[in-house]
């Protein structure tokens, strides 16, 4: 099994590369319209650049969501009839001409996207905490002028039109291999996630780390692992770090990344170098984590009823019987900002032994994989 990924230095709002009906997934975090970080980027549109500088807060809002609304509206033409888009996006809070308020981002992104067409499923909270003593905005104890504290962002879930459909014998035995476990489902489907933190940027440029604002792994990885399956194509139209690019190849996705500022190359390069132990380590635990699920669910006295007949091991429902993880194990170039991951593919052995399981597994390091030719 091979997966592709490609990343592409250029504006998000020129996908032209991208034919129609030809992606499955969506996972992203746009710029934040009214958060000073991204002020620069927005204000390369000179109505944006006035609009703050005359401190008309909500025409400069305006303005700053009609520029991701030209990357909505070709997700839309690229997406295939079911598929999903997930966009992380967080609300500001802002002072403009003397008056503090909220800039509800996730609100104005929702109803662009429905009048597109995209149907909003439920949607989920992230919760981004900061134990800053300064968090708390407004006049401290004094009421009625302290300010609730933003610390949770949004993930909007679209699908285009219905349910997105699996004909053939093949498309339905992938959707069975790319099938989750039964307690990662319950944990996963939940519309609160609390377990997760914010990233912190790892790159040494201080201004590069003003413009980036990358969410954790796990976040992308869960939605890749949610609303996908094996094989599906990928794509992140502001790739920043390259996050959403990594869970895909993990996963054993195809993957497609957009990013208008080259200073983030060198970053994603070190990250794709990383791909494979990281990948390999992240399915340990999952193994783990279900082998332990299973140990306390019998030491507890409840039955188990089935049996997953790749790996051997119990599982809770029919669905996870086919479920399979595949481990990637090798990376390479295979052009100018391109790679390939090569993934072992676990299948049960003619005896009928199950496959082995990579638990607690210590997987091989790699060096950084230069992927980008200057």
């Amino acid at each position: 099994m091979i997966s592709d990924h490609r990343i592409r230095f250029a504006d998000a709002k020129k996908m032209t590369d991208v034919a129609s009906q030809s992606v499955h997934l969506v996972v992203t975090s746009p710029p934040y319209p009214m958060i000073e970080m991204w002020d620069a980027l927005f204000c390369r549109q000179v109505a944006i650049d006035s609009a703050l500088k005359s401190q008309t807060g909500k025409k400069a809002f305006e303005l700053m969501h009609r520029q991701l609304d030209r990357v909505w509206d070709d997700l839309y033409r690229i997406l295939v009839p079911g598929g999903i888009a997930c966009i992380n996006i967080g609300d500001a809070t802002r002072t403009i001409h003397g008056d503090f308020a909220l800039y509800p981002n996730h609100s104005r992104i929702l109803s662009h996207m429905l009048g597109l067409g995209f149907c909003n499923l439920p949607n989920i909270l992230w919760r981004k905490q900061t134990n800053a003593p300064n968090k708390f905005m407004g006049s401290g104890m004094m009421p009625p002028g302290a300010y609730v504290t933003l610390e949770h962002e949004y993930i909007l879930i679209f699908r285009k039109g219905g349910k997105r459909l699996f004909k053939t014998p093949e498309e339905k035995g992938n959707r069975r291999q790319s099938a989750f476990f039964w307690e990662e489902r319950n944990q996963w489907f939940s519309d609160v996630w609390m377990d997760l933190k914010g990233t912190r940027q790892k790159t040494g440029d201080k201004k590069m780390r003003q413009r980036s604002g990358a969410y954790p792994f796990e976040l992308a990885y869960r939605l890749v692992s949610m609303f996908s399956v094996m094989g599906d194509t990928v794509i992140d139209p502001f790739l920043g770090t390259g996050t959403t690019l990594f869970a895909a190849a993990i996963a054993g996705r195809n993957s497609v990344g957009y990013e208008l500022d080259k200073a983030f190359q060198s970053s994603i390069g070190e990250g794709c170098g990383q791909v494979i132990e990281a990948g390999r380590r992240r399915i340990a635990n999952r193994f783990d984590d279900h082998l332990q699920f299973i140990r306390d669910r019998q030491a507890a006295g409840k039955a188990i009823k089935h049996t997953n007949r790749v790996y051997g091991f119990p599982v809770i429902t029919r669905q996870e019987s086919e479920l399979m993880l595949p481990l990637p194990t090798a990376i390479k170039a295979t052009g100018q900002n391109r790679f390939q991951v090569t993934y072992e593919v676990p299948e049960a052995s003619a005896s009928g032994e199950p496959a082995v399981v990579p638990v607690k597994s210590r997987p091989k390091k790699t060096g950084q994989l230069t992927l980008f030719n200057q």
